[in-house]
């Protein structure tokens, strides 16, 4: 029996540590442990619901503008506003644009090398790649030329000794299964989509101002709409717009799905490992009828449990006996004690460290062993992420869904049961993006029409000054982040924020224990999974990127002597 810490885990956003115990080349426990915290919830109390959003986008420089979303949602709630449909179709194009960019650059550039082995692609027959390329997708980069040129780069990036951004990998590693061919093809579109992925968020820019951190608005939007008016938004913005969600359309459905869909091939047996747990969770996204109607979202909000796909079950953020979270494992301190379960609109934020000064050998795994607190909907552990958001969907009957859903596994050849899996993970994030990445077209389409017919505003006065306000509300914002379930809670007291917190997608998955013992999403998605090489441990690698672990949104803190520690160890 052996001990693997590694710490941090790497091209993730935020500071994760998995330790995991290895009998007979399998593991048989895991402990995720959120290293950092930094507590917006205490940096927000005493100041004005209506910059809420401007402090919780800086929990992440990732996800920055689902947590202005959430924030701005959270304080409408309280006051009951209501925005205009233009705002609504704005704040769902820049979101959609997120969710696509960020799936994108999480594939190729957080999880592919998981698969890709880019040292590989140095012997690789360039006019055989071309031809894969071609026969799987009309992206018009594709000739044997450019392959040559692409594998020439990273030639020379070996043979310099260093291999820059793609430097300590496990190339070579024996659970490596793609061709030299189709690891160049990989590599190839790897430094595309960098290229690619700076363009698309110009949507941010344009609508909000800036990316990242873009400008957002209680009761709206930061942006005027005038088509001839030079600091608006206006004909020349809009076509740009247009022209940027085209190009976006272009290299999902011509790269990123042709890519997944190839390298999935080869990783068939990974539809049967990851699985973890048994529940997912989605409140649901893309409001098309106003945020206060969730039943016409284009994702829905529900729960399924124990994978039983006959049954959604209704999800209310508001029922202070769904949502609670546990401290058991945490290191904080509530005042009805560790075992207590707190609704976050009763949550506290208190601060209580009891481990050892890093770097230290191992968890305290029988104590407290985590900055990230522990949530649980109905004292069920649960899954969140784009495989909840397509299971919920799926189970809703969402044709859609349903449709590019069964098509995948038709063609994958492989059953429903391996979209309980690390791979399903990895693919339902694809498939997502497939069908995001249209929806993004239809609000703009949708709000382009409603300009031509001379609909042009995107905010509302009524409820926004505090002259207006209740003596007391309080708030809940739910939104579906790239990540998965997002929420953010608010009590307003005396026009100030009296509490408030924030319940992100990774405080769901990469959580401790709870006070019975129940993993979370990382630990029991762990539990069975093959180690090959225990100096090594590509697996546990796949299978914690696979759910794009985001501890920025969950916890940050730096080492008093700012010190960076990284290692793999073996104990």
């Amino acid at each position: 029996m052996k001990r693997i810490v590694v710490d941090p885990v790497t091209r993730i956003e935020g500071h994760l540590r998995i330790e995991a115990v290895v009998e007979n080349g399998v593991i048989t426990e895991a402990y995720s442990a959120g290293m950092m915290v930094r507590g917006l919830e205490l940096i927000l109390k005493g100041r004005d619901p209506r910059d809420a959003w401007a402090f919780t986008q800086r929990a992440c420089g990732v996800c920055t503008t689902t947590h202005a979303l959430t924030s701005v949602r959270c304080v409408e709630d309280a006051l009951g506003i209501v925005v205009p449909e233009n705002a609504e179709l704005i704040r769902n194009i820049m979101n959609t644009a997120l969710y696509v960019q960020d799936h994108v650059v999480h594939f190729y550039h957080l999880h592919a090398l998981d698969w890709v082995d880019v040292v590989s692609c140095l012997s690789a027959d360039p006019a055989e790649t071309s031809r894969i390329a071609q026969s799987i997708s009309r992206w018009p980069k594709s000739s044997p030329h450019y392959f040559a040129d692409v594998q020439n780069r990273i030639k020379r990036f070996v043979e310099s000794g260093q291999l820059g951004i793609f430097a300590n990998g496990y190339w070579g590693h024996r659970q490596f299964k793609l061709p030299p061919e189709v690891n160049l093809l990989a590599v190839a579109h790897y430094l595309e989509a960098l290229e690619w992925q700076k363009e698309l968020v110009k949507i941010h820019a344009i609508f909000g101002g800036k990316n990242p951190h873009p400008n957002y608005l209680v009761g709206g939007v930061p942006c005027s709409i005038h088509l001839n008016e030079v600091n608006a938004i206006n004909s020349e913005r809009l076509n740009h717009v247009g022209s940027l969600i085209k190009a976006a359309i272009d290299f999902v459905e011509q790269v990123y799905i042709p890519d997944l869909l190839a390298i999935a091939g080869f990783y068939k047996d990974w539809g049967a490992i990851g699985g973890g747990l048994p529940n997912y969770l989605s409140y649901g996204e893309f409001p098309t009828k106003g945020y206060n109607n969730p039943e016409y979202f284009k994702i829905p909000r529900g729960a399924i449990l124990d994978r039983n796909l006959e049954e959604v079950h209704e999800v209310n953020g508001r029922d202070e006996q769904e949502i609670r979270e546990y401290i058991k494992h945490s290191w904080y301190s509530y005042a009805g004690g560790d075992d207590a379960g707190l609704h976050p609109w009763e949550g506290e934020t208190k601060f209580n460290y009891t481990g050892p000064k890093p770097p230290f050998e191992q968890l305290d795994v029988e104590g407290k062993y985590s900055w990230v607190k522990t949530p649980r909907w109905k004292d069920h552990a649960m899954e969140v992420g784009p495989l909840s958001r397509m299971l919920v969907a799926y189970a809703s009957g969402n044709t859609e869904v349903q449709d590019i859903v069964n098509d995948t596994l038709a063609r994958l050849e492989v059953p429903v049961t391996a979209l309980f899996s690390t791979l399903g993970r990895t693919a339902a994030r694809g498939l997502e993006t497939q069908l995001i990445v249209h929806w993004m077209k239809d609000y703009f389409d949708h709000l382009v029409q409603n300009v031509r017919t001379g609909l042009t505003s995107t905010f509302t006065q009524e409820g926004w000054e505090p002259s207006t306000w209740p003596d007391s509300a309080q708030g809940l914002g739910l939104t579906e982040a790239p990540r998965g379930a997002l929420a953010h809670f608010i009590r307003i007291e005396n026009k100030k924020i009296a509490n408030y917190q924030l319940v992100v997608p990774t405080t769901w998955n990469a959580s401790p224990r709870d006070p019975s013992g129940q993993r979370s999403s990382y630990e029991a998605a762990l539990i069975g999974t093959p180690v090959a090489d225990e100096e090594q441990p590509l697996e546990i690698i796949r299978t914690i990127h696979s759910f794009d672990p985001c501890l920025a949104c969950a916890v940050h803190l730096y080492d008093p002597e700012g010190k960076h520690i990284q290692e793999v160890r073996i104990g």
